[in-house]
């Protein structure tokens, strides 16, 4: 396997984490980009930003103290929505965290200053959360998701202020709205306990009567938790009348359309969608948070992000005129293989990109001509040639399935001698991604060789991939983590004496069972990670409740797998040091599970650190913390590995 050409020094973890902000749902207006950052520097404050121009700097439009930020289902995104009036006014409509209250500001240049919308209680917040939505122009008025009192609602809000006007209750969630272009219909995401929106969801659509309230609402796509056979729906759009949407019920998340939805919803019969390209390649990802877009109709074509075993390609859909026929996909040659967050509008697209050797940034793509440009969010501190590549490793994971990973070498190549650090992602239904990842060149940069794994269970290789998740948490991911590293020994890339594994919620619980269930790994790092299954379920937040139904099994009818999969209950098996990372305002994996599993290892004599952080919650945003989680972690294998 190959290796970086030269050796850089050692990556600093000031240089690679605290700095760099997030860019996140960029969108285009009126031939303007607009976009979130998410600045570490700001202990995580999202701060609006736009450009006018290719050649213009970027502007902030809400300093200090203002921070974009939606708490729906604890996750989130979907902070801000820009569009238009009916006057044609450009503005924004976004979520104070201080406050939580919605805001309005005009986007029209000048010294202009948000408004507020909704009404702070008596402790000064809006009581609920508020995010998702869209401007609605004829109605004058933001339409998103309140979630208050353990339930979901699509409400509208006057954007001349006033209380959320309640517009439809699905029976648990909802979310993704999407407004046709001529503002009749509304199509949006709902979907039940105990499934998650990527097991089972349906696509609804309603008329907007005169008075801005919705009726004939039903379901056209999709299934419930009682269908036997499940498939999920991601971000509807309008395709001028047409409805697509992507649909895994092909095994993989294709898109679909429904032609002249526009115009038809009042049809008694369930409408007949149009699968558009059918491909053994996902369009879409699990709807974590809301704001997630991996397709856009920018006036007069289809694009789409698409996803194949684990990389990501932008392309176009040229869109068959004769009923039944297939797409063409037209894939742009570009060299990003990690992207997200596809806008687009009249000739231009943008999404968030990234490559082995570029960082994540912004890309903007000119559709007839083809030339891109690509602004990281930060430069990148390594030179390309001293860069360590991901490569795709296949190996044969749990039940002999062939699963994946991406393989970093470290500085110098792979050998004998070498240590390692398995990476579980979190999720555990989301993937190990392709693009530049400073913090993976933290340690290759040291001599470490790196593993992230895509084991059973992850995203981007179709739905059976994911499936393989079902009911055997703690089993799948715990046996592929292990078998990532004992395939990396056996080339005699690795020592098999110094392997450590590490990850952060979900992947913290697989760091920790994989500590207790096997003998392969020498030392972990968790953070905010779960170690009592059974206190998960009986306390976590409503958007993971039930989750753990198709993870582990129905609670409390599987009381004892949960009980024989948690790392807590056999605390007295891990043999080697752990360290351990917890947010204080965590509610999602409360703290109590970090510090009583710290308490039974040190009660056994294992060697623990704990750090605790007051004013974090469910990940770290703020970049003095990122920084001490890495340094932490590298001194602690370091010392404990003798390196």
């Amino acid at each position: 396997m190959a290796s970086p050409s030269t050796s850089p020094a050692p990556l600093s973890a000031e240089l690679v984490l605290g700095k760099t902000p997030s860019l996140k749902e960029p969108k285009l207006l009126g031939g303007v980009l607009y976009w979130l950052e998410q600045r570490p520097q700001e202990q995580g404050r999202t701060t609006l930003m736009a450009r006018r121009g290719p050649d213009q700097a970027a502007q902030e439009l809400t300093p200090g103290p203002w921070n974009l930020r939606c708490r729906v289902h604890e996750y989130g995104g979907g902070a801000c929505a820009i569009g238009r009036l009916a006057s044609g006014e450009p503005v924004a409509v976004f979520v104070h965290d201080g406050d939580r209250c919605l805001w309005r500001l005009s986007l029209s240049e000048g010294d202009q200053q948000p408004q507020r919308l909704t009404s702070p209680g008596s402790d000064g917040r809006f009581a609920g959360a508020l995010g998702g939505g869209l401007i609605d122009p004829a109605g004058n008025r933001w339409i998103g998701v309140l979630e208050a009192g353990g339930q979901d609602q699509l409400v509208a809000v006057s954007l001349l202020g006033g209380e959320p006007e309640h517009l439809h209750s699905p029976v648990d969630f909802c979310g993704y709205p999407a407004l046709s272009p001529s503002g009749q219909h509304l199509a949006w995401v709902e979907w039940q306990q105990p499934c998650m929106p990527w097991d089972r969801s349906q696509l609804w659509l309603a008329e907007i009567q005169a008075d801005g309230l919705l009726s004939a609402g039903r379901a056209v796509a999709g299934s419930t938790p009682a269908d036997a056979h499940g498939c999920s729906v991601f971000q509807p759009i309008w395709a001028g009348a047409d409805l697509i949407v992507s649909n895994d019920r092909s095994g993989y998340w294709n898109l679909e359309r429904w032609a002249a939805a526009d115009a038809d919803t009042t049809a008694s019969t369930t409408p007949e969608w149009q699968p558009l390209l059918p491909m053994q390649a996902d369009f879409a990802m699990p709807q974590w948070v809301f704001g997630m877009s991996t397709h856009a109709w920018d006036g007069a074509q289809l694009l789409a992000l698409c996803c194949k075993e684990g990389c990501w390609e932008l392309g176009s859909l040229a869109l068959p005129e004769q009923p039944g026929a297939s797409a063409t996909w037209r894939p742009f040659s570009t060299p990003f293989s990690d992207l997200a967050e596809l806008c687009a509008e009249a000739g231009t697209l943008a999404c968030v990109a990234s490559s082995a050797t570029e960082p994540s940034g912004l890309l903007e793509l000119e559709l007839s001509s083809g030339e891109w440009r690509h602004q990281p969010a930060a430069p990148c501190p390594v030179p390309a040639e001293a860069i360590s590549r991901g490569e795709s490793l296949w190996f044969s994971g749990h039940g002999g399935l062939r699963t994946q990973a991406w393989y970093y070498p470290p500085a110098g190549g792979g050998h004998p001698e070498a240590p390692l650090l398995v990476k579980g992602h979190s999720g555990p239904t989301s993937m190990a991604r392709t693009g530049l990842s400073l913090g993976i060149q933290f340690w290759t940069s040291r001599g470490w060789g790196v593993v992230d794994v895509n084991y059973g269970g992850s995203t981007g290789f179709g739905r059976a991939y994911r499936e393989r998740l079902d009911g055997q948490w703690g089993v799948v991911d715990v046996a592929d983590c292990a078998a990532a590293a004992n395939a990396l020994v056996a080339k005699g890339l690795a020592s098999a004496d110094r392997i450590a594994i590490e990850g952060g919620s979900a992947g913290g619980f697989t760091t920790l069972a994989a500590l207790c269930f096997t003998s392969t790994f020498r030392a972990g790092a968790s953070r905010y990670g779960v170690a009592d299954l059974s206190a998960l379920a009986a306390d976590t937040h409503r958007f993971e409740a039930r989750y753990l139904d198709s993870l582990v099994g129905p609670w409390p009818v599987a009381k004892a797998t949960y009980e024989a999969r948690s790392p807590l209950q056999h605390a007295e098996q891990i043999r080697c040091p752990v360290i351990f990372f917890q947010g204080l305002e965590d509610l999602v994996v409360p703290p109590e599970q970090t510090e009583q599993m710290a308490a039974a290892l040190k009660a056994n004599g294992i060697p623990v650190e704990v750090h605790l952080f007051a004013n974090e919650g469910h990940g770290f945003r703020n970049g003095a913390t990122q920084i001490q989680v890495l340094e932490a972690t590298e001194a602690f294998f370091r010392r404990h590995f003798q390196l």
